[in-house]
C-alpha cells in the first residue's frame, strides 16, 4: 500500500503543473467537447508510458539523444502553431455557448490530443525516465507504476470534468480572451524551454 501511495503522490507532483496537455484538457471541459474521450486518451497514454518506464525504455531514451532531439524540436513546433491558434482567438473572443462554436469533430480532437502528448519530450521525461528510474528505487515497482497511472486518470477526470463548472464564469467574451490569452503564453513558453534546452 505504501508503494501505491507513493507512486500516486510522486505523479501528482508531476501532472498538476499548468502544461500543453493539461490547458488542452482544461479547455476540452470548458467547452464540453469530448471530454470523456480525451480524459481516456490521456489516462491511458500516461499509463503505457508510465508502464514503458518502468519495463526500462526510460534507460534506452537516455542512450539515443538523437531520437530526443527530434522529440523536442517536433514538440516546440507543435507548441507554437497552437500558442499562435490559441492567440488568434484571444484576439477574436467568443463565448462558450456551444451554438457559436460549432465543436471539432471527434477524430480531430483525438489526434490533437495525441500531439499534446507524444509531441512532449517533457512527458518522456515526467513519466518514462523520472518516473521509471524512482520506480525502480520502490521494492514494488508496478505497484508505484499502478499508483503514479492511478494519479494521472483521477487528474484528468477532475481537470476535464471538473472545468464545466468553471463556464459560467467564462461566459463572457472577455472572459474567455484571458483563458486563451493564458494558453498562449503556456504554449508559447513551453516551446521556448524547448528550443533554448
Amino acid at each position: 500500500m505504501a508503494s501505491l501511495l507513493a507512486g500516486f503522490g510522486f505523479s501528482l507532483t508531476l501532472i498538476v503543473a499548468i502544461g500543453a496537455q493539461n490547458a488542452f484538457v482544461l479547455r476540452q471541459g470548458l467547452r464540453r467537447e469530448h471530454v470523456l474521450a480525451v480524459v481516456a486518451v490521456c489516462a491511458a497514454s500516461d499509463a503505457m508510458l508510465i508502464t514503458a518506464g518502468i519495463a526500462g525504455l526510460g534507460a534506452l531514451l537516455n542512450q539515443a539523444p538523437a531520437a530526443l532531439v527530434v522529440i523536442r524540436w517536433g514538440g516546440a513546433a507543435f507548441l507554437l502553431t497552437y500558442a499562435a491558434l490559441a492567440a488568434r482567438r484571444a484576439l477574436r473572443p467568443g463565448t462558450l455557448n456551444p451554438l457559436d462554436h460549432p465543436p471539432a469533430t471527434l477524430r480531430a480532437t483525438l489526434l490533437t490530443c495525441l500531439a499534446f502528448t507524444f509531441l512532449n519530450p517533457h512527458v518522456y521525461l515526467d513519466t518514462v525516465v523520472l518516473l521509471g528510474a524512482i520506480a525502480h528505487q520502490d521494492p514494488s515497482q508496478w505497484l508505484f507504476g499502478l499508483g503514479a497511472a492511478t494519479a494521472s486518470a483521477v487528474w484528468f477526470t477532475t481537470l476535464g470534468f471538473g472545468a464545466h463548472h468553471l463556464a459560467p464564469l467564462l461566459a463572457r467574451p472577455a472572459a474567455w480572451r484571458i483563458v486563451d490569452g493564458l494558453i498562449a503564453a503556456v504554449m508559447a513558453a513551453l516551446a521556448l524551454t524547448l528550443v533554448l534546452a
